[in-house]
């Protein structure tokens, strides 16, 4: 019985570390990667709705959550 008290207990506990850093602070972190950095994209949808309209190219998204990083 113990063992499933501590068990609960680091469950409840593990999430605090796990959102210690904020979700401006991964997007940042995430989007100062070097794969980001060294390539030609846009992070800017409006930007790359101009883009788009002046090219006729169309917008290839990729969208994900803060915790899946």
């Amino acid at each position: 019985m113990k063992a499933l008290r501590a068990f609960a207990l680091l469950g409840l506990l593990l999430p605090v570390g796990l959102f210690a850093q904020s979700n401006e602070e991964k997007r940042d972190a995430k989007l100062a990667e070097d794969w980001l950095q060294n390539a030609d994209w846009l992070t800017d949808y409006d930007q790359a709705r101009e883009v788009s309209a002046e090219t006729g190219k169309p917008i290839f998204a990729y969208f994900t959550r803060s915790y899946a990083f």
